[in-house]
């Protein structure tokens, strides 16, 4: 069998109605259950393709089969696939592990009790990114800056982290609220937290960040252009730990992420807030949008709504007549500009 097929309601009726009557055909099961002959036809098919109902004879009648042996016959073939596979991988394994030895015994002098080391390239980066994560035997934290994330990224790193939490390494990921409107992360996020991930969002955060066993930190550099940037690798403990507890600050003060189909709109008026708060300290629209983690654009939406609401005309005016109400005063004094 090339691809899964699922048994619905109208398959599972269909193979007890050929279990009760010995032999059936479509318009019989039709009748039966009172639906539309296409969905028999359907689940027929699907019926036959699980090896679970075979034609009688000449005629178009179909009888059911014993679902052990239709078992056997789909299970083997996929067993005997991933024996093969395994047979691959430890082959794989046993030839590059001989390499990898000569590699580590000249290369690991050059980068050992170096507690930062920096690469320019991001391939390079991303390569001792995969050598962590392979490494990791116990957590993997994240922050993750900014808005939603491609759907292509999103379903690179999720195979990824599921075979980690396979391996039972604690997942831990921060995302910002604005998180909450890309449709792709939000799938992402279920099935993530369905294995077992842990999943938050808070309003603001730092730089991208990840972290490996509380021993290995990555830190982007800064973007210089369209391409990714290089990062430094630390595994001095004092500045790892100080991260960590950096990342723990922010995680017991965030949110579940949630996960609804309107989870959207759940933090719309923090999100108003939150800008009404920046706007009154007087940041420019592309500082808050890069704190807020939304694209300028979408910054700048917010803010024209946020005027037309309390009537003002400008920025300036906008921050006074904010101020007046009483909205994004902090303990500081409120500056405009």
């Amino acid at each position: 069998m090339d691809e899964h097929h699922e048994l619905d309601e109208v398959a599972v009726a269909t193979y007890e109605f050929a279990l009760r009557t010995g032999s059936f055909g479509d318009e019989d099961v039709a009748g039966h259950l009172g639906v539309d002959v296409r969905l028999v036809a359907e689940a027929r098919k699907t019926l036959q393709d699980m090896r679970l109902v075979a034609s009688a004879g000449s005629n178009r009648a179909v009888v059911a089969l014993d679902p052990e042996i239709a078992e056997a016959e789909l299970v083997t073939p996929l067993e005997l696939s991933i024996a093969q596979r395994r047979r691959e991988i430890s082959s794989i394994h046993q030839q590059l592990r001989v390499l990898s030895a000569m590699y580590r015994a000249r290369a690991q002098p050059v980068a050992e009790d170096v507690p930062i080391r920096v690469l320019d390239d991001f391939e390079d980066v991303r390569r001792e990114i995969d050598l962590a994560r392979r490494r990791c035997t116990d957590e993997r934290i994240t922050l993750q800056p900014g808005g939603g994330r491609s759907a292509e990224l999103l379903d690179q790193d999720l195979l990824q982290t599921l075979e980690m939490r396979e391996r039972g390494i604690r997942i831990r990921t921060l995302y910002q609220h604005t998180a909450h409107a890309s449709l792709a992360t939000r799938a992402y996020v279920r099935q993530i937290c369905e294995a077992g991930a842990e999943v938050r969002t808070a309003e603001e955060l730092s730089e991208r960040l990840i972290i490996y066993d509380r021993k290995l930190a990555f830190i982007p550099k800064e973007r210089t252009g369209k391409e990714p940037p290089g990062a430094a690798i630390v595994t001095d403990p004092t500045i790892v730990a100080y991260l960590y507890r950096s990342f723990e600050s922010v995680w017991q003060g965030s949110q579940t992420f949630d996960i609804g189909g309107t989870a959207e709109y759940h933090h719309a008026e923090d999100l108003r807030m939150s800008v009404i708060r920046l706007m009154a300290m007087g940041l420019k629209d592309e500082v808050i949008a890069r704190r807020l983690g939304m694209s300028t654009r979408t910054c700048r939406r917010h803010i024209s709504g946020i005027m037309g609401e309390v009537g003002a005309t400008s920025r300036f005016q906008a921050g006074i007549l904010l101020a007046k109400q009483g909205l994004g005063q902090d303990d500081e004094s409120v500056t405009v500009s």
